[in-house]
């Protein structure tokens, strides 16, 4: 798409800060904040430096309406469902002016706005993924080696979706990592492993959504594909829930 992008790997800092935090509001909460922080240091390190010449006051989100639904109150009282780290989540002061321009619309019509700027199909059909990251599709503590079983397990399922020509068909999918252990048998020995979760919902907006009633034979061959190739998981799980009752994250 012809823009500059420079990546920042502040992976360690976010693992070091969420140390021993369960509450998936404060998680929220503390990547909000050390998004900023990141993006206001980053800002400030291209600032400093002539050759450049930048002038950089703006943060640039892609917000859109049901994140900000959920997070504050919008127009009049409701009750705050949970803090997306890009609204609920931002820190009250900032070096920075926020730029949204995408904050009244829908994930649908922000698609639709997306095929009138003629975007690859491939970003434009991208399924939703959570500001927060795999912190809050790991119900309990961040550590590192949870975060490598839940990006190889998600990785598993959401290839399979694209092979089997389902990911298309799905509006969010994802896996959670659960906070239980269970036993199984991995050749001739017990084990005592994770548990996870898949998920995977219809929507047009996100504010509904009904759980998808995926073939029995590819949820068979995901949940062998990932326990068979996951060191560390023994159990595969698929929610059925819709929004409302439940949301479509776990946290």
């Amino acid at each position: 798409m012809g823009l500059n992008i420079k990546g920042v790997d502040a992976s360690d800092r976010f693992i070091r800060e969420l140390k021993d935090v369960v509450d998936p509001e404060t998680k929220r909460k503390i990547i909000g904040r050390l998004f900023i922080e990141v993006f206001d240091e980053e800002a400030h390190r291209l600032k400093a430096r002539p050759d450049i010449g930048l002038k950089i006051k703006w943060l640039a989100q892609g917000t859109i309406y049901p994140d900000v639904i959920e997070s504050v109150s919008v127009h009049g009282p409701s009750v705050t469902i949970k803090s997306h780290h890009n609204v609920g989540g931002l820190p009250a002061e900032m070096n920075m002016q926020v730029l949204e321009p995408l904050r009244l619309l829908f994930k649908d019509e922000v698609r639709r706005v997306g095929r009138e700027l003629k975007l690859p199909d491939d970003i434009i059909k991208r399924h939703p993924f959570p500001g927060p990251g795999l912190a809050i599709r790991i119900i309990s503590d961040i550590t590192p080696e949870k975060v490598r079983i839940l990006q190889e397990a998600d990785n598993i399922f959401i290839e399979m979706l694209k092979k089997e020509n389902l990911y298309d068909k799905v509006w969010q999918a994802g896996v959670i990592l659960l906070p239980v252990q269970s036993v199984g048998v991995m050749g001739d020995e017990r084990t005592y492993e994770n548990v996870i979760a898949l998920r995977a919902v219809e929507s047009t907006d996100g504010m509904t959504a009904d759980w998808c009633h995926l073939p029995y034979e590819f949820l068979a061959r995901v949940s062998n594909d990932i326990i068979n190739s996951v060191k560390g998981i023994n159990r595969v799980v698929y929610d059925i829930s819709s929004k409302p009752p439940a949301t479509i994250e776990w946290e």
